[in-house]
């Protein structure tokens, strides 16, 4: 029975129009991932009337969340794209196994990161970025997500496998239950019990776990590839197709960790206000982030069935149509943006002027380049999901990392803050410079070269 869907499925994936199909995928996806920012929009939204303070420790422990999201997609996609190409190659048993090794590596590795995590929680913190005035709060929020790091973790696994199956639909039940659960349980936990922003630790921790159980009961259901411990057979040969698949989403969340690192360095030097500042605009750049990247998660097992089946003109159709509506779509919410930038920082923390200050100001650059990221993630997708691993790895780590961080560097010490806020617009610019030659490049070629 279940062949009979997976043939049915290689059928709809390789001869449906590839526009209705991206968009029918992109769909769930889309909402995956939106909800998914739900987690991170909701505690800034309901600690952003604790303190400002508070506001700002959210803001200190995105770079670990960065590590886990790095961990987590390492071994998502990386193993992901592996299953997708296989099962458009009808290769069951490979998919099974190396669902099985995306899995279980994630857990093991996040299992193993909460004794230091705890034992060393202070020196992680303060080299993450944090000031005094804000550490206790920082303590009060990492604690818990460290419990829960290696849940996290696998449900980014599961939910990038599921998604490359082209079962989005699926793993949408899972992302939904737990954003759902966080939403009910921050204020509840903050305001009600009185625990503050522990009590928003403890929400995301427990919204988490609920969404990795769902995820993994619906990650074997119908034609999806079940878990199985007996699967997991790591070997060398396993790890190298995870790390061709997963390497770029690896060095692009792992960067981006250091990244906001020196972020918080940088915005630290300007005090609480700067911190919590920043902390609200990256948290509201991950709506429309999270829009683009599930959008083009539509795209990427058209791809790869398309891709390993030989059908290229078909990946090239679905590449041009996702470049030019997500293009067209980040312009729209680029302009939204700039004119409400105000209503917008003022939604996270209305009550004081500092923020709102230089959390609009900061807003408001981002969002005049912004559009020119519709071709720089689709490109890192499709570079990604081909296997074609050094530029997807140079378009994966240029716009939160390779330009950004020299960007914070060299802008701050001759600039200052506005140095700071004018870091991301140059850094998208430069991206979009590497990204555009690179991919329109793989595009021509594709077909000269099978996998490898």
């Amino acid at each position: 029975m279940d062949e009979d869907l997976r043939r049915q499925k290689f059928e709809y994936m390789t001869k449906a129009p590839v526009e209705k199909l991206v968009c029918r995928l992109a769909l769930p996806s889309m909402g995956s991932m939106m909800i998914s920012a739900l987690y991170n929009i909701a505690d800034t939204f309901f600690i952003g009337k604790v303190s400002t303070e508070a506001t700002a420790a959210i803001g200190i422990v995105f770079p670990y969340m960065a590590f886990i999201q790095a961990v987590g997609f390492f071994c998502g996609h990386g193993s992901g794209n592996y299953i997708s190409r296989a099962l458009g190659m009808r290769d069951t048993h490979g998919a099974s196994r190396m669902a099985a090794v995306g899995f279980f590596s994630a857990f093991i590795i996040g299992s193993a990161s909460i004794l230091p995590g705890f034992i060393f929680m202070d020196d992680i913190l303060r080299g993450l970025g944090c000031i005094d005035a804000v550490l206790a709060d920082a303590r009060g929020y990492f604690a818990f997500i460290l419990i829960a790091t290696p849940f996290m973790m696998t449900s980014l696994v599961l939910n990038n496998q599921m998604r490359l199956q082209g079962n989005a639909r699926r793993a949408l039940l899972g992302i939904m239950t737990g954003a759902l659960l966080n939403i009910f349980l921050d204020p509840l936990l903050i305001f009600v019990f009185g625990l503050g922003i522990k009590g928003a630790a403890i929400a995301t921790a427990f919204s988490q776990f609920c969404g990795f159980v769902v995820l993994f009961v619906m990650s074997g259901v119908g034609d999806g590839i079940r878990i199985r411990w007996q699967n997991f057979k790591p070997s060398l040969k396993a790890y190298r197709e995870v790390a061709a698949g997963g390497l770029p989403s690896l060095l692009r969340q792992g960067i981006m960790c250091i990244s906001a690192t020196v972020l918080n360095h940088a915005a630290g030097v300007y005090g609480g206000a700067a911190l919590a500042a920043f902390s609200i605009v990256n948290r509201a750049s991950i709506i429309a982030v999270s829009a683009l990247m599930g959008f083009g998660q539509g795209f990427q097992p058209v791809c790869g069935f398309n891709y390993g089946a030989g059908l290229y003109n078909r990946v090239r159709r679905a590449f041009w149509f996702c470049v030019k509506l997500g293009t067209a779509a980040l312009l729209a919410i680029s302009c939204l943006g700039f004119v409400f930038a105000p209503e917008v920082v003022s939604f996270f923390r209305a009550d004081d002027p500092l923020v709102l200050e230089i959390g609009v100001f900061t807003l408001r650059c981002q969002c005049v380049t912004f559009p020119l990221m519709g071709m720089v993630i689709i490109v890192n997708m499709y570079l990604q999901n081909i296997r074609d691993t050094l530029p997807a790895t140079a378009t994966a780590v240029s716009r939160s990392g390779a330009f950004l961080i020299p960007a914070l560097f060299v802008l701050s010490h001759l600039y200052g803050l506005l140095g700071i806020q004018l870091s991301q617009p140059v850094a998208d610019v430069l991206s979009f410079l590497l990204s555009a030659p690179l991919g329109i490049a793989a595009l021509n070629g594709m077909g000269k070269k099978r996998l490898g």
